[in-house]
């Protein structure tokens, strides 16, 4: 018996038919509201053929979409590397064997997983901005980083420490008993079983960090919702500029996420055929070692 059938009885015909039938009626009245919001927006004049033909110039293009994207993948890309250097050395913290060490850590993580990122944003722009002769664009680049950095960084020190928790306790006494101190144990052994047991979790991360630089948009940040703001006005087409900024949002998460499976499944792979060899080899030194045995005896 499955686990799904223990928790529940399987519908029979009747049911799954009712089922259906809501999942239709539900259908159509999105698509209703859809096609009703869709012609209000027609008939204002927002959607127009005129509306749209902006879009489909050189100018959009050059001057305001591969702008904004570009500086959009260029903050999630650096906020991602420098938020695992912080978050892997903020969870070596946190399980460190000194609690004066630990309870540091433990601070820092907490207070950035509480302070929303807008806030971290405002305040590293605007303690450059009176503090420092830093101004335009490296400004308020500075301030998505940081921000982005120090929440996800936090996020990720969490993951990492849990991760190590779920393993086994005989990965821990194994490392013990052949020598290795506490440190090198969590280093050399929980913490790479950990990563891995957690990439996924690490990876769905990027996502957020890239939907969060739109955040940018407040401290003038020029990431694509800022552009496409700067098109919306240049071009007097708000509601299609930022239609088309949604859909490249979209795009752009479906690449990270499909990039993020492809390397999910990498590695699941990995470990798939790692599991036959180190069984194989745990059978030959038992093997071996029964030999010697044996030898030892007859000696």
């Amino acid at each position: 018996m499955s686990d799904t059938q223990v928790l529940f009885d399987a519908p029979g015909p009747r049911t799954r038919r009712r089922h259906l039938a809501y999942a239709v009626i539900g259908a159509l009245i999105v698509a209703a509201i859809g096609a009703w919001v869709l012609w209000l927006l027609w008939d204002a004049g927002q959607i127009t053929p005129n509306r749209w033909a902006p879009v489909f110039t050189a100018e959009a293009w050059t001057q305001y979409f591969l702008p904004g994207i570009r500086q959009t993948v260029l903050a999630a890309v650096v906020s991602m590397a420098l938020a695992f250097l912080f978050g892997f050395a903020m969870a070596m913290g946190r399980m460190s064997d000194f609690a004066v060490i630990r309870w540091i850590c433990a601070v820092i993580v907490e207070f950035f997983r509480a302070v929303p990122v807008l806030i971290m944003m405002l305040f590293v722009f605007f303690l450059l901005t009176y503090n420092s002769n830093i101004t335009g664009f490296t400004l308020s680049f500075l301030g998505v980083v940081v921000g982005l950095t120090c929440y996800n960084g936090a996020v990720i020190a969490e993951v990492i420490r849990n991760g190590v928790s779920s393993l086994p306790a005989g990965q821990r006494e194994a490392g013990l008993s052949v020598g290795l101190s506490p440190s090198q144990t969590r280093r050399l052994i929980l913490v790479p079983q950990a990563l891995t047991a957690m990439m996924p979790t690490l990876l769905s991360q990027l996502v957020v960090v890239l939907k969060d630089t739109a955040l940018g948009y407040i401290i003038l940040y020029p990431e694509l919702l800022n552009r496409v703001r700067q098109m919306g006005g240049r071009f007097g087409n708000l509601t299609v500029a930022f239609a088309v900024g949604a859909i490249l949002f979209i795009l752009l998460n479906l690449l990270v996420t499909t990039i993020a499976q492809q390397l999910e499944r990498r590695l699941q792979h990995r470990r798939k055929t790692a599991a036959p060899i180190a069984q194989a080899d745990h059978l030959a030194v038992e093997a071996h070692l029964e030999v010697t045995h044996e030898d030892h005896h007859r000696a």
